[in-house]
């Protein structure tokens, strides 16, 4: 409660002497958005967009550029950001959401509580589906089903693709084989156009336009009722297919980190001003006519969380019931 009264304090306070500080903080430095992840997947793609307008409704107009940090299913840019990244707010954090809810299955593994960062928000939800490279001959529902084995690449244990796929064998009865050790999913994409994966489960932005376009693959299942830019409408929605009650509380766990999406933190200790100031820039970039123009053009979807919804969220996923947490963890790996 202190830190809420205190944040809201200098809000007030961000107008004249107070934000003249920090313009002149961030005027002449540089502001770094640490992506989990190698270049050229999704998270980084949303990243490099943000990068390219969010600096000039920051007070001082600093530069910023984007630096990715993979490994450990971007646990390492997490953690990296928890006890090691300077907490002058020259710092954000693009990660994987799929941490979150790995942060209430397994908290002693994670070593992190995402209420203990500061949020700015997220850019969207993460519309996510699982399809299947028409090259493998597999044309619906019912035919993947059937299969003895599909091959889908995954970049760590706790990724959102891991968990989709897991779900797709354990609480959807496909035969999925997980292959591990992908950086990202401009890797797997490559091994997909190469025969090697079968398919993948991914963010729907993450899905290559051409392979849409030229009716490269089949969308199988979707996470989200919500029907994105030319996403097909003969995709099934997962919990309309999951018809088992046993099973849809898991469900929804499992893809809570779809609801948080694209989601950007910063050090808590970073000071209140400037997390108000970033977390206000990073509302009106999203905003900006500019930034929608570039995100319409690049085929990405703008459905934002803010920072209050993301922590009201979170305190309320942290009350999941032990049996559903237990349930969730032999699916996540955990």
């Amino acid at each position: 409660m202190r830190f809420v009264i205190s944040l809201a304090a200098c809000a007030f306070l961000a107008t004249g002497a107070a934000a003249q500080d920090v313009a002149s903080f961030y005027k002449g430095k540089t502001v770094r958005i640490i992506v989990g992840f190698s270049a050229g997947g999704g998270f980084d793609h949303y990243a490099r967009v943000l990068s390219r307008h969010i600096g000039r409704h920051i007070p001082g107009q600093p530069n910023v550029i984007v630096q990715n940090m993979p490994g450990a299913a971007s646990l390492n840019s997490v953690r990296y950001v928890a006890t090691a990244a300077p907490t002058d707010g020259t710092v954000i954090n693009a990660f994987n959401p799929g941490l979150i809810t790995q942060s209430v299955t397994t908290p002693q593994k994670i070593g992190v509580n995402f209420l203990d960062f500061g949020w700015l928000g997220s850019v969207t939800q993460d519309f996510r589906v699982c399809h299947t490279w028409n090259g493998t001959g597999i044309k619906d529902w019912p035919d993947l089903l059937k299969r003895p084995r599909v091959n889908f690449g995954v970049t760590g244990v706790g990724t959102a693709s891991y968990i989709d796929s897991k779900m797709l064998s354990d609480l959807f009865g496909v035969n999925v084989r997980q292959v591990t050790g992908y950086p990202g999913s401009t890797e797997k994409r490559i091994a997909i156009e190469r025969g090697e994966l079968d398919g993948d489960c991914i963010g729907w932005t993450s899905v290559p336009e051409q392979w849409v376009r030229e009716k490269k693959i089949t969308v199988h299942l979707r996470f989200s009722r919500t029907l994105v830019a030319d996403m097909p409408a003969t995709s099934l929605v997962a919990r309309d297919v999951l018809t088992d009650p046993r099973k849809r509380p898991i469900l929804d766990l499992l893809t809570a980190s779809s609801v948080v999406g694209r989601p950007y933190i910063v050090p808590k200790a970073v000071p209140a001003d400037r997390q108000i100031a970033l977390r206000t820039a990073f509302e009106a970039t999203l905003k900006d006519p500019e930034f929608v123009a570039e995100v319409a053009k690049q085929r990405l979807t703008i459905a934002p969380m803010t920072a209050p919804e993301i922590e009201a969220f979170l305190k309320e996923l942290y009350k999941t019931p032990a049996d559903v947490i237990e349930a969730t963890r032999k699916i996540s790996g955990d």
